[in-house]
């Protein structure tokens, strides 16, 4: 379904892949293991292999969807949101992502939906100076269940005063997508993360875009 821009009210953002090009550096290390010979795009390889790594709740979800076993996967995504400890790691910013949050800011009420813990997501925000732009910030532990289940957009948009439906939830991954329209928003897949472009319109997402700042065009 086209995106509906006119019902758009209050924007919720995934970080890892969305804003944060955090696992780009591990993708940069991995590449040179993949052989071009052997693999068409060592780069889009490294990149899957990092997503297995560093989510791999991510991954399995497409995986479960596909056997049908998803109902199951979604309670183990959550165990592990909810009880992984990650690590410390250095931090990217998606490139012109500042830019575009500080031309949204003032438009649109916006929120933080990660399933990262609140520590990690506080040390990347505060880095880049971007705590300034977000009325709400929802990490994994913030609500009973993390996505992609629906409660952390519900949670976003009652403290932001707007319905679910007049979200736009905004990700890489299918876990987002699902999240989103299981809230009743509508969704953006972006493709600056881990997400692939036929697995996030095969979940439904309303629009795709490249990367994340491409949104100013739309909205």
């Amino acid at each position: 379904m086209p995106l509906n821009v006119l019902k758009i009210k209050a924007l919720c953002f995934d970080v890892d892949g969305t804003l944060s090009d955090s696992d780009n550096v591990y993708t940069q290390r991995f590449t040179k293991f993949f052989p071009r010979f052997l693999f068409k795009d060592p780069h889009h390889s490294a990149r899957r292999l990092v997503m297995w790594m560093e989510s791999p709740g991510n991954a399995l979800l497409s995986v479960a969807d596909r056997l049908h076993l998803d109902v199951y996967m979604v309670a183990l995504i959550n165990f592990f949101s909810q009880h992984k400890h990650y690590s410390a790691k250095e931090f990217l910013l998606v490139p012109g992502v500042d830019d575009m949050l500080k031309q949204l800011h003032g438009r649109y009420p916006m929120a933080i939906i990660s399933a990262r813990d609140e520590k990690t997501n506080m040390k990347f925000l505060e880095k880049f100076d971007l705590v300034k732009y977000f009325d709400v910030i929802v990490t994994g532990l913030s609500a009973k269940y993390t996505k992609p289940y629906p409660d952390p957009i519900f949670l976003a948009a009652e403290k932001m005063n707007v319905a679910p439906e007049h979200c736009l939830m905004i990700g890489d991954t299918t876990v987002d997508i699902r999240a989103g329209k299981s809230a009743g928003a509508q969704t953006v897949g972006v493709l600056c993360g881990f997400g692939e472009e036929y697995e996030l319109r095969k979940m439904g997402a309303d629009e795709i875009l490249e990367d994340t700042t491409k949104l100013l065009k739309i909205l």
